[in-house]
């Protein structure tokens, strides 16, 4: 148990009211949800928003709080963002940032820029927040990770989850073909988004099935194509963790870590797999705070911080903006 104070949540509460600011006044569309109904509401958002940030960092500030809190929020942005999405299908259409349907699967900001042959603004978001905390999109921005989070809930067991490098690249490799040739053969936009629909309900099924089996995020550690690209390129962030020299191999942590980052040989090296988010569940597992989070030569509590106000704030802003 650590001592909580008022500091981080005061810069999660400041920098998420800034970045939704810069979004309610320079953004002509208003993408912020209250803004769509009543003008100059939007601002009143912005504050209950910026109040709930800083509220779930102050709670995970406790490394111990981690797992609980994270699920909470994770969840909740989830179900905001599918209710606003089901909502918007009923014929409200302001709860559509655009007014049209976007199909609410991860591969889509992948293959849906390749079939379409320009960027979209998700995926705009999506590498934003890469550069910015690294693999975070992976443990709290993701609106379709968290019920993969749900469906392995539990204390995870210390098998590993075996051939993931090359089934997550095979998976990535075949996603990419699939657009290009999709995109090709001019095949039209209903068969098109049938094909990835059916990629959507497989990784249901694979969450319903093997997630809930092996207590690990099999759909986003081995099957998510936008996870294989964030293992690829997180490390355009400085932001890291590592095992010093205290840890006695208890392997406790391994109860915590659902993304498959923490097997013995990964602890032997002194660092987390490719696959680790950055989420610090593991941390709670953790009895002689062995594992720490660096960025440059920050001590590592402090650099610990810097994550949880980067992250929760964009987590924040992000529930925020609605549908985009």
């Amino acid at each position: 148990m650590i001592k909580k104070n008022y500091i981080l949540p005061f810069f999660v509460f400041t920098l998420t009211f800034i970045l939704l600011s810069f979004v309610q006044i320079k953004v002509a569309r208003p993408m912020i949800l209250a803004e769509r109904f009543v003008k100059g509401a939007g601002w009143i958002e912005i504050f209950i928003v910026a109040c709930y940030g800083a509220f779930v960092v102050f709670k995970m500030q406790d490394p111990g709080n981690v797992p609980k809190w994270r699920k909470i929020s994770w969840t909740l942005f989830s179900i905001i963002f599918f209710s606003q999405l089901v909502i918007g299908l009923a014929g409200f259409d302001k709860f559509l940032m655009s007014g049209k349907l976007h199909l609410p699967i991860p591969m889509m900001i992948l293959g849906g820029p390749i079939y379409r042959g320009q960027l979209s603004v998700m995926t705009i978001l999506f590498l934003s927040t890469v550069v910015l905390t690294g693999p975070a999109w992976c443990s709290q921005l993701c609106y379709f990770g968290a019920f993969d989070n749900l469906a392995s809930g539990g204390k995870t067991s210390k098998e590993i989850l075996r051939y993931k490098g090359a089934i997550k690249t095979t998976i990535l490799a075949l996603v990419i073909t699939m657009a290009l040739v999709l995109r090709w053969f001019n095949v039209p936009l209903f068969t098109s988004t049938l094909i990835a629909a059916g990629f959507g309900i497989t990784g249901i099924s694979i969450m319903i099935i093997f997630s809930l089996k092996k207590k690990k995020m099999v759909h986003c550690v081995m099957y998510c194509p936008i996870g294989t690209i964030v293992n690829v390129f997180k490390n355009v962030n400085p932001f890291r963790m590592y095992i010093d020299q205290s840890c006695n191999l208890c392997m406790n942590c391994t109860k915590f870590c659902k993304y498959d980052a923490l097997n013995t040989i990964d602890i032997k090296n002194s660092k987390p797999s490719i696959t680790c988010t950055l989420c610090g569940d593991c941390l709670a597992g953790c009895h002689h705070n062995s594992i720490k989070y660096k960025f440059l030569k920050m001590k590592p509590e402090n650099a610990r911080k810097l994550y949880l106000i980067l992250t929760i704030s964009l987590h924040a802003a992000c529930l925020a903006m609605a549908r985009i």
